[in-house]
């Protein structure tokens, strides 16, 4: 019985693209009382991997909270999945406003003291005695009233990109933080203010609502479904957005847009700029927006420092992090003295730019290729790649591919080529190849040839 994953992220990625096939980015949660969290994540994960479904699932004696991405056609088994267990029967499942196809690469399911970690020691604190859910339309009726108090139950870095209009955001970086924050700005409000809070899928605000309730507060209120839910229901009922910007998202796409509206800024140029990404160091890792001509100058990079770091040879980059207490810090160090035009606690509502519409907001198969090679060194200076051929033949004029995590999907045209040092025109499995590429290229990167139909 298989209870872990067998493939690599780049691996996936690749079974991902060669199926073409449509796949649904979700999240979904639920409070509950679970005896025995280690059998119903090992249920949990041979049901999940036997529909291809992948995601990162934390489970604990509370409940479930999960997101994750599903084929398009296993929709409804994955759904059975979950209603085979009676506090999961009609479970909302919060479908993504935008998909991606690599947004998850594994299936992780974990068991978790909490679902939501909340530094909470409280045994009197009833989770299940949680506040009223607002629709999208109840939710922009309330926020008209002036007796209101709108908060954002998330981090700094994800209401930074996207929030409520006049909503509070705490300058955060975990939920632990916000609810003794929130507690004391609100302490003189409890009787006769609407407390009314949101965040991205309604887990946080679900396990908040009934903290406060717990400290006294008497009207409170929550967005249901969060964010995800609210962009929904305003397209399918023609409302008006209170909420600006973008949503930010915890898998690979890091944001889904609400609204066009850009209202945050290149970290290191100040240009209107909503798209976060991590440093190229791995030695960091910093969680930061960059613009695209940030991102070609920087190599992903947030530093000069570290955009040095990642132009050693890789043994001296281990070198470097040996003993070090770095770890992995994705969506942990949001802020750096590096960052410029870092922004959080107290943010504005205007608009700073426009986002532009991607053509196609999935990464779908536009063309038939081939797997024909791997990258195996880049020479920075020259902006030559270094090529193993392992698969077919490539020859000069072919139509190639250059992919991978940070890359991309780059598609040009094989103009010249070195063939085992010498000037050639094809190249076989087996040969090592090298040309120029006007972008950098990565060892996690495939080499594939566009078939011509």
């Amino acid at each position: 019985m298989q209870l872990y994953n067998t493939l690599s992220a780049d691996e996936r990625a690749e079974l991902i693209d060669q199926a073409g096939q449509q796949r649904l980015t979700l999240s979904f949660y639920a409070y509950a009382k679970i005896q025995d969290p280690k059998k119903f994540r090992d249920e949990l994960f041979v049901a999940w991997n036997a529909l291809d479904a992948l995601g990162r699932t934390y489970v604990a004696t509370e409940g479930i909270n999960a997101q994750m991405s599903v084929p398009a056609e296993n929709f409804e088994a994955f759904r059975d999945t979950l209603e085979v267990y009676e506090f999961m029967k009609g479970i909302r499942l919060n479908v993504a406003v935008e998909h991606d196809d690599h947004s998850f690469l594994k299936l992780t399911v974990k068991v978790r003291d909490k679902i939501v970690a909340d530094g909470l020691n409280d045994e009197t604190f009833d989770v299940t005695n949680k506040g009223v859910h607002l629709r999208a339309a109840e939710f922009n009726e309330i926020l008209e009233n002036p007796n209101t108090i709108v908060v954002d139950f998330r981090n700094h870095y994800e209401s930074e990109i996207g929030h409520f209009k006049n909503a509070i955001t705490p300058d955060v970086e975990t939920f632990r933080e916000s609810l003794p924050i929130i507690n004391e700005q609100l302490k003189d409000f409890k009787e006769d203010k609407n407390l009314v809070m949101y965040c991205t899928g309604g887990i946080r605000c679900e396990k908040a609502s009934a903290y406060f309730k717990h400290q006294g507060f008497k009207n409170v209120f929550q967005l249901e479904g969060g964010i995800i839910q609210y962009a929904k229901q305003i397209k399918e009922e023609g409302l008006e957005s209170k909420f600006v910007g973008k949503n930010f998202v915890f898998d690979n796409r890091l944001g889904e847009r609400i609204t066009d509206d850009i209202i945050s800024q290149c970290h290191q140029c100040g240009k209107p700029c909503d798209n976060h990404t991590n440093c190229e160091n791995d030695g960091c890792h910093l969680l930061f927006i960059q613009c695209d001509e940030c991102k070609t100058a920087m190599d992903n990079c947030c530093s000069n420092e570290c955009l040095e770091i990642t132009r050693m040879p890789l043994v001296d980059q281990v070198r470097l992090r040996t003993g070090k207490q770095v770890g992995n810090k994705v969506f942990r160090k949001g802020k750096s003295e590096n960052l410029k035009f870092k922004h959080s606690g107290d943010l504005a509502d205007v608009a700073l730019g426009t986002a532009q519409k991607p053509a196609d907001i999935r990464q779908k198969i536009k063309v038939k290729k081939v797997l024909v090679g791997k990258v195996d060194h880049y020479y920075v200076k020259a902006g030559v790649g270094l090529f193993s051929i392992e698969n077919k033949e490539l020859a000069v004029g072919d139509k190639i591919i250059i992919a991978g995590p940070t890359t991309g999907n780059q598609e040009l045209t094989l103009e010249k080529m070195m063939v085992n040092d010498i000037e050639g025109t094809v190249a076989k499995a087996g040969d090592r190849i090298t040309f120029k590429v006007p972008f950098r290229v990565r060892l996690s990167d495939k080499l594939y040839k566009v078939l011509v139909s």
